[in-house]
């Protein structure tokens, strides 16, 4: 489909594999554990609490959920947009989608404290609520990757593999719209309630998809002792910087328009200067290590085609998505509801008090489980099946490049 000088086949090491799979089987280890512990014992093991009802479990699912869109992103360019050299990394690229989603949904089902009630969630549906429609968005996404995957490695059905792509594509920007937008759409959350929340999330799921993509794919290849030539890491690399920049335009969007606006004052002025730990995590984690740093090493031209370099910046990218996921998520539960504007409200009921929140071992452990399941499936697939190439080399991947 991109070369007939691409060639998939299995790996063939054996002990670096189950030493990865040991690792990461202690991690799912300690995620099953934190989950039976908050099961038998209660939801107050964790830092959740009546005020802060979405945690740090929620970040790692919706951090996942979100790069799991993006990381789908590096197939449909090629496919949708034609763009032969990132054409052999579909196949990677949607079996990392599925992993990632399937991994921060496990979060979210096992957060639930009881895994039953999701058979309520999949058969009982108030499509007047976005939570609702994103469940039908996840089972579509997960669907259309397999068909996607299918039409790549099947010569039989190669004939609808760019109506699979285009399908693809277009079902993950709508769902990542929907995860945006079910903070779009509490208006009773000052820091939620805008409608740039949902291109916020597909920007930023660009960022968050491509930068786990560089990192599996530098390591699937060093792994596998397989050539990876700087033609696809530097494409990869300055898209990677195109995709920084859009949610910083988006972020500064935002918040100027919350400034702006005399109801959300309260709360900009708590995120930006005033809030504490959420507003060292935005300047700090989010802007200065997430952005800032990422952009510094991509485009300092005495680290042009630094390997090393680029995976920092990747690996930067990622903290700062989570940064921001957890600025958003928690920052804007810890500001109080404006239940009576232009009045100073106080009762026993913590109405107008910043309310307090500290994540528990146990909600990390878990965070962690979820993220360590997608590896699993990341590493068994390319274990066992054919998805990745022989060679990215600049003469395989891109004859032209210098």
């Amino acid at each position: 489909m991109a070369s007939q000088a691409i060639i998939f086949r299995e790996t063939k090491d054996g002990k670096g594999f189950y030493i990865l799979l040991a690792v990461l089987g202690a991690f799912l280890a300690l995620g099953a554990l934190a989950f039976f512990n908050a099961e038998h014992h209660g939801h107050h093991v964790t830092g959740m609490n009546n005020q802060i009802v979405w945690g740090l479990p929620h970040v790692f699912a919706i951090g996942l959920i979100v790069a799991a869109s993006g990381a789908l992103n590096v197939g449909s360019i090629g496919t949708v947009f034609g763009k032969k050299i990132y054409q052999p990394m579909g196949r990677l690229s949607a079996l990392l989608a599925i992993s990632l989603l399937i991994g921060g949904l496990i979060v979210l089902v096992l957060d639930l404290g009881r895994p039953d009630r999701l058979i309520v969630a999949m058969t009982t549906f108030n499509f007047k609520s976005i939570f609702a429609w994103n469940i039908i968005l996840y089972n579509g996404f997960l669907a259309l990757s397999a068909v996607y995957i299918w039409t790549m490695m099947d010569r039989q059905v190669k004939g609808y593999y760019k109506m699979a792509g285009i399908a693809a594509f277009t079902w993950r920007l709508i769902l990542t719209a929907g995860t945006g937008s079910i903070f779009g759409f509490l208006v009773a959350r000052d820091f939620y309630n805008s409608a740039v929340m949902a291109p916020l999330f597909i920007v930023m799921s660009f960022a968050m998809g491509l930068a786990v993509f560089i990192l599996v794919l530098h390591f699937a290849y060093a792994w596998t002792g397989r050539q990876l030539g700087n033609a696809v890491m530097n494409r990869l690399r300055y898209l990677l910087a195109v995709f920084i920049g859009g949610v910083l335009l988006l972020e500064a969007a935002r918040h100027f328009t919350g400034l702006y606006i005399a109801q959300k004052a309260g709360v900009e002025n708590f995120i930006l200067f005033e809030g504490g730990v959420y507003t060292q995590l935005f300047w700090v984690g989010q802007i200065l290590l997430g952005s800032l740093l990422p952009l510094s090493l991509i485009f300092c031209r005495k680290l042009a085609n630094n390997r090393v370099a680029l995976l920092l910046a990747a690996a930067f990218t990622i903290v700062g998505g989570f940064a921001q996921l957890y600025v958003i998520l928690i920052g804007g539960q810890a500001y109080p509801l404006t239940l009576f504007p232009g009045a100073e409200v106080s009762s026993d009921y913590f109405d107008g008090v910043i309310n307090s929140y500290v994540p528990s071992i146990w909600e990390l452990m878990l965070g962690l489980g979820g993220v360590a399941l997608t590896l699993v499936m990341v590493t068994i697939g390319v274990k066992v099946l054919r998805f990745l190439p022989d060679s990215l080399s600049d003469a395989v991947a891109d004859p032209h490049s210098k």
